[in-house]
């Protein structure tokens, strides 16, 4: 969940002090995804995500594994910095509770 808090006051002698605005989630649209496969690519600009679909069960003779990719998320690079701060937290929980994640490199 990405929160962050900003505005200024009317003030213009005023330091300037952020205040809280309420976040509210609109859902209306939102659509749920499963991914198991997860690409990260990046530019000067932006930072962009790729999550699909890995599909194969058996390998057998296959030389190649297909990924339906289904979403591209684009964040700018300090949305994508706040987002692995927050995953990162995340995940430390995770294993707090449950035991380290062993992954493949």
């Amino acid at each position: 969940m990405l929160l962050f808090q900003g505005g200024f006051t009317e003030m213009p002698n005023a330091p300037e002090e952020p205040r809280s605005a309420a976040l509210q989630w609109n859902d209306k649209d939102m659509a749920t995804n499963f991914a198991n496969v997860v690409n990260v690519q990046s530019t000067r600009e932006q930072v962009d995500l790729f999550f699909g679909l890995n599909r194969t069960w058996n390998m057998g003779d296959e030389a190649a594994v297909t990924v339906d990719l289904s979403n591209r998320i684009i964040l700018s690079p300090y949305a994508a910095k706040r987002m692995w701060t927050i995953l990162g937290n995340v995940l430390r929980e995770y294993e707090t509770r449950h035991g380290a994640l062993e992954i493949e490199r």
